[in-house]
């Protein structure tokens, strides 16, 4: 019997941990090519960008900013490329969009709702910053509303749909999974969904088993076999809730964006090095990972060469 292909994906380095919380954070647009190339190498599948400012690592959402980025990963690597429609909590979803509208991705990335997002808890971690945005950006967290309403997941998916972009359906608690199905229903989405159920993020969701199962179950209910299941733990959930997916038939998200950590107490070197840390688990499981053009067989993406990068 063949065993069943896992895809990994590679959050390479997102919006919300910042510069001075790791050396190793990938910032400029040569270290986030350079950190996605690697992870790919490693055995990512699938790498999931966010572009920054490379003079303080602030978050940029400009078409601009993810072009070399983009350019140097299609020069030198097969890898499906995924675009952030999340890009920074503080944006517009009108800024949020304008990569993956002007790229034209295989996947973009799309909160199917609603959420406090709370970050002020790194401060207890972090205690010294090389720039005045980073604990400002963590302290306002406080009171910050990640606003996915209805209104602008539907321009989100308005603007995309014309360009063949799948998506990553990033879903923090149940609520986004009932967001998701209506929007299925309605049409504005189609199977074979790729939905990436998050876990550990103050806000959303916890990361104990019974909240991953509990997840999964609700989406088993609402999609059946219209769906493939992946998921994320932030910080040190990483692996663990990886694993336990990996093991009941999940694909796998890692990276920077999502832990800095490769170990208790112990920094990650590189978005590689987590990837090399998952295929152990999924390969010692007895499972396979997908390669680049077994994800795109697997979720229906339209090819590389349809995208415009």
């Amino acid at each position: 019997m063949a065993a069943r292909k896992v895809i990994i994906s590679c959050a390479v380095t997102g919006s919300i941990h910042t510069p001075s919380m790791s050396p190793y954070l990938p910032v400029t647009a040569a270290e986030i090519a350079e950190s996605a190339l690697g992870a790919a190498e490693a055995g990512a599948a699938i790498v999931h960008l966010h572009a920054r400012d490379p003079k303080d690592g602030r978050p940029d959402q400009s078409p601009e900013a993810f072009e070399p980025i983009l350019r140097v990963i299609k020069q030198q690597s097969n890898v499906v490329v995924n675009l952030t429609t999340g890009g920074s909590p503080y944006m517009t979803v009108e800024e949020r969009v304008k990569p993956a509208a002007v790229w034209k991705p295989e996947v973009a990335s799309l909160n199917m709702g609603s959420m406090n997002f709370g970050l002020f808890p790194m401060l207890k971690r972090f205690k010294e910053f090389k720039h005045k945005w980073e604990p400002a950006m963590l302290e306002s967290s406080h009171d910050l509303v990640f606003r996915n309403s209805f209104k602008d997941i539907r321009f989100a998916l308005e603007t995309l749909n014309s360009t063949g972009a799948r998506y990553e359906f990033e879903c923090y608690d149940t609520s986004h999974l009932y967001n998701l199905h209506y929007f299925w229903t309605e049409g504005l989405v189609k199977a074979p969904l790729f939905v990436q159920t998050c876990f550990g993020l103050l806000g959303g969701i916890g990361a104990h088993p019974d909240d991953v199962m509990h997840m999964k179950r609700t989406a088993d209910r609402l999609f059946g076999d219209n769906y493939h299941w992946s998921v994320l733990g932030a910080g040190r959930a990483q692996m663990p809730i990886a694993a336990m997916a990996a093991a009941i038939g999940g694909n796998v998200r890692v990276g920077l964006e999502d832990s800095l950590w490769i170990g208790a107490g112990k920094l990650a070197p590189s978005n590689a090095d987590q990837v090399t840390q998952v295929r152990k688990i999924i390969e010692g499981l007895g499972l396979e990972i997908a390669t680049p053009d077994e994800a795109r067989e697997i979720l229906q993406l339209k090819g590389s060469d349809q995208v415009a990068f």
